[in-house]
């Protein structure tokens, strides 16, 4: 899964913001990796956190690894977060209300169809790009980029 995003350009060739891809992983491994922290770790670490798979068996030694590279850099441990057992990017079945709301805010009705047809990673990306707390600068950038406006 070394796929970057079109809307992430701005950031992906430096790494100097955290891809949508290793939030993926932060979910699946239940981190919570700090901006502050990420900027500490070197461009390698940074690829490496890219590049290291984390689904099933690997999602231990992904981390593993995350929290020794944490410490490392910080002197503290990273902030842990709860696993999903069925997170909604997982399914294909039902579009999560707060990104229906969003994506009505700016004239996009999402049908179940739509919704299937996007990968595991598009659609955590609309998931968080869609949460209130987040800027959501990218939120138009990744309907356009995945062909829903």
């Amino acid at each position: 899964m070394n796929e970057f995003f079109r809307f992430e350009a701005d950031f992906v060739d430096s790494l100097r913001c955290i891809p949508m891809q290793v939030r993926y992983k932060l979910d699946t491994c239940g981190i919570k990796l700090k901006l502050s922290h990420w900027t500490q770790f070197s461009a390698a670490e940074r690829q490496a956190l890219v590049e290291k798979p984390c689904s099933g068996e690997q999602v231990i030694a992904y981390r593993d690894f995350l929290q020794q590279l944490v410490q490392q850099h910080t002197g503290v441990a990273a902030g842990e977060l709860p696993i999903e057992s069925h997170p909604a990017w997982l399914n294909d079945t039902e579009i999560p209300s707060d990104l229906q709301l969003k994506a009505q805010e700016v004239g996009v009705t999402m049908t179940l169809q739509q919704w299937r047809s996007l990968t595991p990673l598009q659609r955590f990306a609309l998931i968080k790009l869609s949460r209130p707390s987040h800027e959501n600068k990218n939120f138009v950038p990744a309907l356009q980029e995945f062909h829903l406006l």
